[in-house]
């Protein structure tokens, strides 16, 4: 598939059997979510990135936010909310690794972060 902008296609619904991307699928995609770590965790690959906010209320709108867009997409990403931070955290359970659809839900979320003003940035 050629590089498209990730924020500007949706989620497609993933079944298992589906391989996981591989290094050179990753490494392709990675410089879109340039904040996004690979972090592997039990064995599974997975993007995770900490998003900064002045306070809770900030933090906690923005999750509500990213979990409005995980409804939508039909990709649900863990959130860890905590005063000032907000973790997403983001891995295709089904197959046990990292999908498109991942770095889809990643760039998005980063949209929705520059949208929100000056907080935290």
């Amino acid at each position: 598939m050629a590089d498209v902008e990730l924020t500007r296609v949706s989620c497609e619904p993933c079944r298992g059997g589906v391989p996981p991307l591989g290094a050179d699928e990753v490494a392709r995609l990675k410089p879109q979510v340039p904040d996004w770590e690979v972090a592997t965790e039990e064995g599974i690959p997975r993007l995770r990135r900490d998003f900064r906010f002045r306070n809770f209320r900030e933090a906690l709108d923005f999750a509500v936010k990213v979990g409005e867009l995980a409804e939508r997409e039909g990709h649900h990403p863990d959130l860890h909310v905590a005063w000032g931070r907000v973790r997403v955290e983001t891995w295709t359970h089904k197959i046990k690794g990292l999908h498109r659809n991942d770095f889809v839900l990643a760039a998005k979320s980063d949209a929705i972060y520059r949208a929100g003003g000056p907080a935290g940035r």
